[in-house]
Protein backbone atom coordinates (compact mmCIF):
# COMPACT_ATOMS: atom_id res chain seq x y z
CA UNK A 1 0.00 0.00 0.00
CA UNK A 2 1.30 3.66 -0.94
CA UNK A 3 -0.58 6.99 0.34
CA UNK A 4 -0.11 9.63 -2.23
CA UNK A 5 -0.13 13.26 -0.71
CA UNK A 6 -1.60 15.86 -3.44
CA UNK A 7 -0.68 19.04 -1.22
CA UNK A 8 0.64 22.18 -2.71
CA UNK A 9 1.93 23.41 0.60
CA UNK A 10 4.93 21.85 0.92
CA UNK A 11 5.47 21.91 4.85
CA UNK A 12 2.39 20.08 5.21
CA UNK A 13 3.26 17.50 2.30
CA UNK A 14 6.42 16.80 3.61
CA UNK A 15 5.18 17.19 7.49
CA UNK A 16 2.24 14.45 6.28
CA UNK A 17 5.02 12.46 4.19
CA UNK A 18 7.40 12.10 7.47
CA UNK A 19 4.99 11.47 10.07
CA UNK A 20 3.15 8.49 7.71
CA UNK A 21 6.33 7.28 7.18
CA UNK A 22 7.45 7.10 11.30
CA UNK A 23 4.58 4.91 11.12
CA UNK A 24 5.63 2.72 8.21
CA UNK A 25 3.75 3.43 5.45
CA UNK A 26 5.44 4.35 1.59
CA UNK A 27 4.17 7.70 1.12
CA UNK A 28 4.23 9.77 -2.00
CA UNK A 29 4.11 13.24 -2.07
CA UNK A 30 2.84 15.54 -5.25
CA UNK A 31 3.09 19.50 -5.07
CA UNK A 32 -0.58 19.36 -7.70
CA UNK A 33 -2.89 17.40 -9.60
CA UNK A 34 -1.03 17.56 -12.64
CA UNK A 35 2.40 15.96 -10.80
CA UNK A 36 0.28 13.46 -9.45
CA UNK A 37 -1.79 12.69 -13.33
CA UNK A 38 2.14 11.93 -14.46
CA UNK A 39 2.67 8.43 -12.40
CA UNK A 40 0.51 5.38 -12.76
CA UNK A 41 -2.98 5.71 -11.24
CA UNK A 42 -3.06 4.47 -7.60
CA UNK A 43 -4.61 1.09 -6.67
CA UNK A 44 -7.28 -0.25 -4.94
CA UNK A 45 -5.31 -1.02 -1.98
CA UNK A 46 -3.67 2.95 -1.71
CA UNK A 47 -5.00 5.94 -0.20
CA UNK A 48 -5.02 9.14 -1.29
CA UNK A 49 -5.45 12.48 0.40
CA UNK A 50 -5.94 15.41 -1.48
CA UNK A 51 -6.07 18.99 -0.53
CA UNK A 52 -9.72 20.27 -1.47
CA UNK A 53 -7.50 24.02 -2.18
CA UNK A 54 -5.08 22.81 -4.94
CA UNK A 55 -4.22 25.60 -7.76
CA UNK A 56 -4.94 24.40 -11.01
CA UNK A 57 -6.51 21.46 -11.15
CA UNK A 58 -8.52 21.54 -8.34
CA UNK A 59 -8.46 18.43 -5.80
CA UNK A 60 -12.36 18.26 -5.83
CA UNK A 61 -11.52 17.71 -9.59
CA UNK A 62 -9.22 15.16 -8.75
CA UNK A 63 -11.36 12.72 -6.18
CA UNK A 64 -14.05 12.83 -9.16
CA UNK A 65 -10.99 11.87 -11.39
CA UNK A 66 -9.96 9.34 -9.23
CA UNK A 67 -13.64 8.15 -8.14
CA UNK A 68 -14.01 7.23 -11.83
CA UNK A 69 -11.34 4.71 -11.45
CA UNK A 70 -12.77 0.72 -12.15
CA UNK A 71 -10.81 -0.04 -8.98
CA UNK A 72 -10.32 3.11 -6.98
CA UNK A 73 -8.18 3.48 -3.44
CA UNK A 74 -9.41 5.10 -0.35
CA UNK A 75 -9.49 8.84 -1.05
CA UNK A 76 -9.47 11.79 2.02
CA UNK A 77 -9.94 15.32 1.30
CA UNK A 78 -7.33 18.28 3.75
CA UNK A 79 -10.00 20.90 4.11
CA UNK A 80 -11.26 23.85 6.67
CA UNK A 81 -14.45 24.53 4.83
CA UNK A 82 -17.73 23.17 6.52
CA UNK A 83 -19.75 20.25 5.75
CA UNK A 84 -21.73 22.08 4.26
CA UNK A 85 -19.51 23.90 1.68
CA UNK A 86 -18.25 20.33 0.77
CA UNK A 87 -21.89 19.30 0.37
CA UNK A 88 -22.34 21.77 -2.15
CA UNK A 89 -18.99 20.87 -3.76
CA UNK A 90 -19.35 17.54 -4.77
CA UNK A 91 -23.00 16.81 -4.53
CA UNK A 92 -25.13 13.99 -3.47
CA UNK A 93 -23.25 11.33 -5.59
CA UNK A 94 -19.91 11.89 -3.91
CA UNK A 95 -18.69 12.52 -0.46
CA UNK A 96 -15.34 12.31 0.29
CA UNK A 97 -13.89 11.29 3.95
CA UNK A 98 -13.05 15.08 5.36
CA UNK A 99 -9.46 15.39 7.11
CA UNK A 100 -9.87 19.09 9.03
CA UNK A 101 -7.51 21.67 9.16
CA UNK A 102 -5.55 22.62 11.28
CA UNK A 103 -4.47 18.59 11.18
CA UNK A 104 -3.36 16.79 13.65
CA UNK A 105 -1.54 13.19 14.17
CA UNK A 106 -4.29 11.65 16.49
CA UNK A 107 -6.92 12.86 13.49
CA UNK A 108 -4.71 11.64 10.54
CA UNK A 109 -4.13 7.98 11.86
CA UNK A 110 -7.60 7.57 13.12
CA UNK A 111 -9.06 7.66 9.41
CA UNK A 112 -5.97 5.37 8.12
Amino acid sequence: MTIHIVEDDPGVGDSLALLLGEIGHEVEVYPDAESFFENAPPGPQDILIVDLGLPGLSGVQLIRWVARLAAPPRVIAITGQSRRAIAELFGDDLQPVLLRKPLTEEALVALL
